[in-house]
């Protein structure tokens, strides 16, 4: 099934900051990130058994995993994130220049309450810059009992922009809204996915089933988000340019 978004899908995105695409990923391809994510958690408890630790930032051993930055030692997050379906979504979002930012597989283990509190993307950057387009791609089926994304339209964030967000002690979560509205949970299948700003608030809950909830998310930026000394924040990778694919993964 083709990618490209559908006039309604880009509006609701610029109106509420979100939209969901379904069958946006083969099948065929989820089973091959899904081995990859076995791969990269087992590195992630490995480094953490060196460290002698049970929480390396905002991992949480057993519990809940980010792991960020390793597209480039594995062929089949390439072919996702530079392939032809990305390719068609970030063109309807972010234009004719595309860059890779950020990849990480985000993780919520079996049985387990951790949850993610409310932030925008944007709010764990502490300078200004353009949003960014975030994709949500979760590798099983996700729903309310598995720890879901929940996203909060713009209208009812009060916002468009980012806002500067309060570090919560025990988790390392950065929370921005403290409101009552519980927003709106993505249900899913896997190969389905969640596209929001990063200035979108959103939030996941607990997974209280038997099986992990693994999801990989990857943002993308109209422009390379670069430090104050002018190096990549993260990824700086060209993606699309002019509208023509031009990564050398492809």
């Amino acid at each position: 099934m083709s990618a490209v978004l559908t006039s309604e899908q880009i509006h609701q995105f610029k109106e509420d900051g979100f939209c969901i695409v379904k069958n946006a990923i083969p099948q065929e391809l989820i089973e091959r990130l899904r081995v990859e994510c076995q791969r990269f958690i087992k590195e992630k408890d490995d480094e953490m058994d060196r460290k002698g630790v049970e929480v390396d930032e905002i991992n949480h051993k057993g519990k809940r995993y980010f792991i960020a930055l390793r597209y480039k030692d594995s062929k089949t997050m390439q072919d996702l994130i530079f392939g032809k379906e990305m390719e068609q979504i970030t063109r309807d979002i972010l234009g004719n220049d595309v860059f890779l930012f950020l990849e990480q597989y985000v993780v919520k283990a079996a049985d387990k309450g951790m949850t993610f509190s409310w932030h925008q993307d944007s709010g764990y950057l502490d300078f200004e810059h353009k949003p960014y387009l975030s994709i949500w791609c979760p590798l099983d089926d996700v729903n309310e009992e598995n720890g879901t994304v929940y996203l909060l339209p713009y209208k009812d964030a009060g916002t468009k922009k980012r806002i500067n967000h309060v570090l919560q002690e025990g988790t390392n979560d950065k929370i921005g809204y403290f409101g009552n509205n519980p927003g709106i949970p993505a249900i899913l299948k896997a190969g389905d996915v969640a596209l929001f700003s990063s200035t979108c608030f959103h939030r996941s809950g607990s997974n209280t089933t038997n099986k992990s909830r693994r999801v990989l998310l990857i943002q993308y930026s109209a422009e390379p988000i670069l430090k104050s000394n002018g190096a990549p924040l993260y990824w700086a990778e060209p993606f699309i340019k002019e509208g023509k694919n031009v990564n050398v993964y492809v």
